[in-house]
C-alpha cells in the first residue's frame, strides 16, 4: 500500500484532517507513525462512542500504531462526570469494553492518563501553558467538550491537559469528533510555545440519536443508544424503532452505523432479503451502498436487519462477559446496565 492509497484509508468517513498536506508527508517520509484517542470513563460504552473507537481500524490497516488513552483525570475534571473515587473501576470497565468492541486487526495500546499526568514535568508544562492561556481562550477551547452549566477551574484545565497529551503520549495525530476542534487547534497553536511540535489533528462525525432529529443519544435515555453488551432482543428493538425514513441520509444512525462501523471493519455489507425483493445483495462501496439507499432500491427494514445481524455477531463476546459480571455492573451505577 503507497502513501496515497495510505491517506485515502485514513481520510474516508472523517469530517476534517487538519493539515491534509501534513499527514501526506508523514505517511511518506515517517516509518513509524503513531496516533491516539482519548476516552474519558463518565460512562456506559455504546454505540456513539464506537463510530470514532472504529477509525482505529482504519488506521491500522495504513500501518499507524494506536494508542487509546483511557483519561481517567479528565473524567472527573469535567465537573466531576466521574466520581475521584470511582476512576479506578470506570476506567478498567472502559478498557474492557474497548478491547472487546471491535475486531481489531491488532491491539492498540492503553494508557491511563494518571499513570503520567500527575508527574512534576507533566504538572509543570499545564502550569507554563496556563500562564500563556486566557481564560476566555481555554472556555473556547472547552464549550463543547466539558458540561460549563457553572463553569469549574478544572473545566479549564481540560483542554491544556488534552494538548499535552499529545507531547507526552509521543504520537504524531489525534483522533477526535468535531466537538472537540476547539481543543484540537488550541493544541495546535499553543504547543510550540513549549517548544513541542504541532500535531496532526483528525476529526470524525458525530453520530445521530436512534430516535432521530430533534433528540439526542445519552446514556440516561436507553431508547437512544446501544450498549456494546445490550441483550440480543435489546438491539432488535432498538434498530428496528430506528428513525431510517426511505432515502433520507441526514440524521439516519442506521446508516451512520454502516458507514463508520460496519465498512471499516469488514469493507462490505451484505443485505439478505427474500427474492420476491431482489434477493440477496452485497455492497463493497459505502457510496454505492448510500445511492441505493437514496434511491429506494433498498428497504430500510432490508437494512435494519443487516445492522441488527452484525451488532449481534461482533458484541457477542462483550455481552458474554459483562453477563457474568452483572454485579460489577450494578456498583459502577444503574445506568451501565444492559436493556
Amino acid at each position: 500500500m503507497d502513501a496515497e492509497e495510505r491517506f485515502n484509508l485514513i481520510k474516508r468517513g472523517t469530517v476534517e484532517i487538519v493539515e491534509e498536506t501534513e499527514l501526506r508527508e508523514a505517511l511518506k517520509t515517517k516509518k513509524d507513525l503513531s496516533m491516539y484517542i482519548g476516552r474519558a470513563p463518565t460512562g456506559p460504552l455504546h454505540i456513539g462512542h464506537i463510530v470514532a473507537l472504529s477509525k482505529l481500524l482504519d488506521f491500522q490497516k495504513a500501518g499507524v500504531k494506536t494508542k487509546i488513552l483511557i483519561a481517567d483525570v479528565h473524567a472527573a475534571l469535567d465537573d466531576l462526570k466521574a466520581p475521584w473515587e470511582a476512576l479506578d473501576a470506570r476506567s478498567e470497565y472502559t478498557q474492557r469494553c474497548i478491547e472487546l468492541a471491535l475486531p481489531w486487526i491488532k491491539k492498540p495500546e492503553f494508557i491511563r492518563g494518571s499513570s503520567y499526568q500527575l508527574k512534576r514535568e507533566y504538572v509543570l508544562d499545564v502550569l507554563k501553558l496556563s500562564t500563556q492561556t486566557t481564560i476566555d481562550r481555554a472556555m473556547r477551547a472547552a464549550s463543547e467538550v466539558t458540561r460549563m452549566k457553572n463553569p469549574k477551574v478544572s473545566e479549564m484545565i481540560y483542554p491544556i491537559m488534552q494538548a499535552l497529551d499529545e507531547q507526552y503520549l509521543d504520537v504524531d495525530i489525534q483522533l477526535g469528533g468535531t466537538d472537540q476542534r476547539h481543543i484540537l487547534m488550541y493544541a495546535r497553536e499553543y504547543l510550540p510555545l513549549l517548544g513541542y511540535r504541532k500535531r496532526i489533528e483528525v476529526m470524525t462525525p458525530l453520530i445521530a440519536s436512534l430516535n432521530g432529529p430533534g433528540t439526542k443519544m445519552s446514556s440516561s435515555i436507553p431508547e437512544s443508544h446501544i450498549k456494546i453488551y445490550d441483550s440480543e432482543e435489546a438491539i432488535k428493538r432498538k434498530i428496528k424503532n430506528a428513525y431510517c425514513p426511505a432515502g433520507i441520509v441526514e440524521n439516519n444512525m442506521i446508516l451512520q452505523i454502516v458507514r463508520y462501523v460496519i465498512f471499516p471493519a469488514t469493507g462490505r455489507i451484505k443485505i439478505e432479503r427474500p427474492e420476491k425483493y431482489g434477493g440477496t445483495i452485497e455492497f463493497e462501496d459505502y457510496n454505492a451502498f448510500e445511492e441505493a439507499f437514496i434511491q429506494k432500491k433498498i428497504h430500510p427494514d432490508d437494512i435494519k436487519g443487516a445492522v441488527s445481524s452484525y451488532l449481534i455477531e461482533t458484541f457477542k463476546s462483550a455481552r458474554d462477559y459483562f453477563a457474568e459480571r452483572r454485579d460489577w455492573l450494578e456498583k459502577l451505577g444503574k445506568e451501565f446496565l444492559p436493556n
